[in-house]
């Protein structure tokens, strides 16, 4: 028992006394610092989490465009990277805003110089995601949302794999998105055939993602509070994503 003792005495004697429990605070945190024989650090203990890139994708119908406006309107430090598309522009559409819209030939120089993270033949039709606008809003301590079809999703896994967050978005039912694309009036029967079709293959790709978001009729700020969930949580990762093109 003494010689607990006096290992006990040995251990407080190699700290300065504390001031009194009357003193100030900054008397206080003085003495702590001194006690402890180094001061305190205002370093954060945590650094600042690191831009991601969120892959948003889903079958047609189902409410992506929705989905990362609302995401925008909402959330601040987040960039939507316009995807550029040879499709015609559709009512309604701003060209620099939804799409850049462009010729097929104007596309196919774009695939020789390079300038495409990913870009895909749909429907008939190129899209693709431009490179630079990537690196230039990242290098600003942007987000990056991107809105790819499932096809380009599975192409940006495998470019990015790990160091991007893929969500996919559904409707409640397989029934909700066919009237959300008959309502839409944009394709013709046999152009709503082969949406159905593709949608029911596509669905099957769930798992190939990372989150599902359903994005219910008439629930769209539920569904953008879930996703501004899963940032959240991607962001509080102790092993952070990163992401190099």
């Amino acid at each position: 028992m003494a010689s607990a003792s006096r290992s006990g005495d040995a251990r407080r004697r190699n700290y300065a006394p504390l001031p009194p429990a009357s003193a100030d605070k900054a008397e206080l945190l003085r003495g702590l610092e001194a006690a402890l024989g180094s001061p305190f650090s205002s370093d954060p203990l945590s650094p600042p989490a690191s831009p991601m890139i969120i892959v948003i994708s889903g079958p047609s119908g189902v409410g992506k465009d929705a989905v990362i406006k609302r995401l925008q309107e909402v959330r601040e430090g987040i960039h939507f990277v316009v995807t550029a598309t040879s499709r015609a522009q559709r009512p309604g559409e701003i060209d620099g805003k939804d799409y850049y819209f462009v010729s097929k030939e104007e596309f196919l120089s774009m695939i020789e110089r390079n300038e495409l993270l990913e870009y895909a033949l749909v429907y008939g039709e190129y899209k693709g995601v431009p490179k630079q606008q990537i690196r230039d809003f990242m290098a600003k301590g942007y987000d990056i949302i991107l809105r790819v079809d499932v096809q380009g999703a599975a192409t940006l896994r495998r470019i990015l794999g790990n160091s991007a967050v893929f969500i996919f978005l559904v409707a409640e039912s397989e029934e909700a998105l066919v009237r959300r694309l008959v309502d839409r009036k944009t394709e013709t029967s046999d152009m709503l055939l082969v949406r159905i079709a593709t949608a029911r293959e596509e669905v099957k790709c769930t798992r190939d993602f990372d989150y599902t978001v359903v994005n219910g009729e008439g629930r769209l700020d539920a569904a953008v509070k879930l996703v501004e969930s899963i940032i959240d949580a991607e962001k509080a990762r102790v092993s952070q994503r990163s992401v190099r093109l």
